[in-house]
């Protein structure tokens, strides 16, 4: 259990630098005290399903590869051009995130099969 609480932890952290968001962006994003998400990135706090599942989607990436040891080099990743991101603009990338990845899971779910339409 501490291994998986380590790893998400320290996933987490290395997502929000990557995409350039701060503790408080995060905090602000979850409804949560900027001081959680601190504890949660030093593997001093757990992590909720749901705030699991937010996060998972503003990032690109699935929920559960965030327990893995390495994030997966094909995320999907925005690019931004803001001096600053509020929490309107991390629910409009999450949203966008999620489509992404639910696209990403019915063409695996397809395979080469075509979609009737």
């Amino acid at each position: 259990m501490k291994n998986t609480m380590f790893r998400i932890g320290e996933n987490i952290k290395t997502l929000r630098e990557q995409s350039g968001f701060t503790q408080s962006n995060l905090a602000k994003y979850l409804n949560v005290d900027q001081s959680l998400i601190s504890k949660i990135e030093k593997n001093e706090r757990s992590i909720t399903s749901d705030m699991l599942d937010k996060l998972s989607s503003l990032f690109g990436v699935a929920a559960d590869s965030l327990n893995k040891e390495s994030i997966s080099e094909n995320r999907i990743a925005i690019a931004l051009r803001a001096s600053e991101i509020n929490e309107d603009d991390l629910e409009t990338i999450s949203a966008i995130n999620r489509i992404a990845l639910n696209l990403n899971f019915m063409t695996q779910l397809l395979g080469d099969r075509e979609i009737d339409g």
